[in-house]
């Protein structure tokens, strides 16, 4: 896994900057209730995102939350006395303490279901009634897009999916989340090109291909010899899906996690 200590000085020019801040931002606002007044952006990262969420409606009171200290001061510098650092398994707010709470780009990196349904409990518990939580499902899947490079990339070693869909599912509904609708954006200026895919893979991009490793360098060999080394394929797309805490209660509450 990336060290996103280390990675935060060029975390944004390197997923599409502001174009996809942007599309990410209004996606996400496009599910979060009119009424709504205090959000939480949870893995909040640089805050390129959170910023923009802060200056989507007049009256909406964002705060941001992450566990790298290098993410968090980045985020801290654009939205000033608003970013707190901290485990999104064990957030430091009270019960209902928010209207809608987001974890955009954050499910996919967790080791194991458990870790899943410790964050989606945690943006459960701290969710008022009425709320809505909104998050990203199946983040490796948005990357597949048909092209040369997945073509390659589909004979490497699978890897668990700790955030496909149906698994957030369950966990939501184990917590009383009821589905709230769906929405997708572009990961704009994100498309993956052969060079930058080697240069991905040789700093730990793909879990299941060890930088330095046999198996790794045969993958670069192969992206290697793919025409226009320097020209990015497609955009990936990312899914968001929105669940809502029923007023009154967790009348659907399963008991199970």
């Amino acid at each position: 896994m990336l060290d996103y200590d280390e990675e935060a000085e060029r975390y944004d020019v390197s997923r599409g900057g502001e174009p996809r801040a942007a599309a990410a931002a209004d996606a996400v606002t496009g599910l979060v209730p009119g009424g709504a007044r205090d959000l939480l952006d949870v893995a909040c990262g640089t805050g390129i995102v959170t910023r923009r969420l802060a200056a989507a409606r007049a009256g909406l009171r964002v705060t941001g939350v992450d566990l790298s200290a290098a993410m968090t001061r980045r985020a801290a510098a654009r939205l000033p006395g608003a970013v707190v650092r901290a485990d999104s398994r064990r957030l430091p707010f009270g019960d209902a303490r928010f209207d809608a709470v987001v974890s955009v780009w954050l499910l996919h990196l967790m080791s194991g279901p458990e870790d899943v349904r410790a964050v989606v409990a945690e943006c459960a518990r701290v969710l008022r009634p009425g709320g809505v939580y909104v998050t990203t499902v199946h983040k490796g899947a948005s990357h597949n897009v048909g092209s040369d490079i997945d073509a390659i990339l589909a004979a490497r070693p699978r890897s668990p999916v700790p955030d496909a869909p149906d698994a957030v599912d369950a966990c939501a509904a184990g917590h009383g989340l009821l589905p709230a609708g769906e929405a997708r954006f572009r990961g704009r200026g994100q498309g993956r090109s052969p060079r930058r895919t080697i240069a991905d893979l040789r700093r730990g991009w793909f879990v299941t291909l060890p930088p330095g490793e046999p198996i790794a360098e045969e993958f670069a060999a192969r992206l290697a010899e793919l025409p226009d080394q320097d020209r990015p394929r497609a955009d990936p797309v990312f899914r968001l899906r929105a669940y809502r805490k029923p007023r009154g209660g967790n009348p659907e509450r399963s008991g199970g996690d």
